[in-house]
């Protein structure tokens, strides 16, 4: 047995987990980096880079097929490689992955470690055959898809979000089960390259943490791409009908039957064998590791960066956490996770663009609320591109002129909400962004206009 010590222990290369290597490494610090699959975690494997890259590729199909539209002529009907398009998905996530490996060879007292890391106790992990102990432990080890025990759910081959970037063939019928962001983006992007896709939600509506409007806006758009949907749906099932799957729910419905079906219904955080008991750390009932507000944990010397921790789900705020880290640690800077302002996209086209608070959420909240909205079919930029599906909303408190939270569903949507989540970090009051000049002709440049029609809730 091998045991080597080091100043730090950092398990999971993912995109919290590589950065840190980078900075403590920089200030002098031994390293030990683990990873016991593919260097870059989720997002660069199975997750963001990958995923987006055939968004894409979905984007690209769809326009082709609209181009009478634009007047634009093609010699004949539009096609689909999905080989070639998994190819292209396939190389973009290998040269990020390669990127980062090299960076990570490039470290000077950084060993990268491949392999399974357990706790031995609060300073030591073992790695096959390898003891690793260090005064500093971190945790970012990420989470993987959530598979309930459904009925018939063992009798079948289901695909997971990770095992969707192996099919090699394009489904016939996609069955989608789960009605929020990674089920939608994957419903539509399979719709694009010609599948048919049903999607199947238990709840009473699609992507339940977001405003109704912004729910049925949504509805609409994959519904308006030939996307069937089901909400409202309860005991659901799973059953072989010969080559194909039949998936059952809501008694007194026809099932929906497919030739493959992905699970999409929520993530589980990777601390289920890790140890952590043997180092004492504390997670709650979900699985999730506890932490503070500097992303300590309940042992001293141990930190969770990225999903492990429960205080976001996205690659960004995995990101945040090592700035968090870092900057407590190297920098004297006492950042925290309650700074952060709760921001994300969903990757649909067109996309929807989030930060801060719903309608929903700052009305319950007991403020005096006003509100601003405008639909992309009154935003100019929207019309000359004939993308004009979805709105924009702005959400203010009515006495302090803060701004709470900011939807934006429609072109561009992704980028131009970060005009609005800019100024609610600089705690700008609505004032600033009505008396903004923005550019001419773009979709941002009626934020300002809407922050100057703002109307109380009702």
């Amino acid at each position: 047995m091998n045991t080597k010590t080091f100043d730090a222990i950092i398990i999971g290369a993912g995109q919290a987990g590589t950065p840190l290597a980078g900075r403590l490494t920089a200030a002098g610090m031994t390293v030990a980096l683990i990873e016991r699959k593919l260097v870059g975690g989720t997002c660069v494997n199975t997750g963001c880079i990958p995923t987006k890259t055939m968004v894409a590729s979905a984007y690209a199909a769809h326009l082709a097929r609209r181009a009478a539209d634009y007047g634009v002529t093609l010699g004949g009907p539009v096609g689909v490689d999905y080989k070639a398009i998994k190819a292209r998905k396939d190389k973009v996530s290998g040269a990020s992955r390669t990127g980062l490996e090299t960076w990570i060879a490039g470290m000077d007292k950084c060993t990268l470690y491949r392999g399974h890391a357990r706790f031995e106790s609060a300073n030591t992990v073992r790695v096959g055959e390898d003891l690793l102990t260090a005064p500093k432990i971190f945790l970012n080890t990420g989470g993987r898809a959530s598979v309930p025990d459904l009925p018939g759910i063992h009798d079948i081959d289901y695909l997971t979000n990770s095992s969707m970037m192996d099919l090699d063939v394009l489904p016939r019928h996609l069955i989608v089960v789960g009605g929020s962001y990674i089920s939608l983006e994957f419903a539509q992007m399979f719709r694009r390259f010609g599948s048919d896709v049903t999607v199947i939600e238990k709840s009473p509506r699609l992507t339940g943490r977001e405003d109704e409007d912004v729910s049925a806006a949504i509805l609409s758009i994959l519904e308006n791409e030939g996307i069937t949907v089901h909400v409202g749906a309860d005991d659901i099932g799973f059953a072989r009908q010969g080559a194909d799957i039949a998936v059952t729910f809501s008694a007194g419905k026809a099932p929906a039957v497919g030739s493959h079906v992905l699970l999409a219904l929520g993530r589980n955080p990777n601390t289920d064998d890790l140890g952590l008991d043997k180092a004492g750390v504390e997670v709650d009932k979900r699985g999730f590791v506890t932490v503070d507000d500097q992303l300590r944990t309940s042992v001293p010397g141990i930190w969770a960066m990225g999903d492990c921790n429960g205080k976001g789900a996205f690659t960004h705020t995995s990101y945040n956490d090592f700035e968090i880290v870092a900057a407590n640690l190297l920098d004297s800077d006492p950042r925290k996770v309650s700074d952060r302002i709760e921001a994300y996209a969903l990757y649909i086209d067109p996309p929807l663009g989030r930060c801060g608070m719903t309608e929903t959420v700052a009305k319950n909240s007991g403020r005096r609320v006003l509100v601003g909205q405008r639909p992309m079919t009154r935003v100019g930029r929207a019309v000359e591109k004939g993308e004009t599906q979805g709105f924009m909303k702005i959400i203010v408190d009515a006495d302090t002129r803060e701004i709470l939270g900011c939807s934006v569903l429609g072109s561009g949507g992704d980028e131009a909400v970060h005009c609005v989540l800019d100024l609610m970090y600089a705690k700008a009051p609505v004032d600033t962004l009505a008396r903004a000049v923005h550019i001419h002709p773009t979709v941002s440049e009626l934020l300002p206009t809407i922050a100057q029609e703002l109307k109380p809730l009702a």
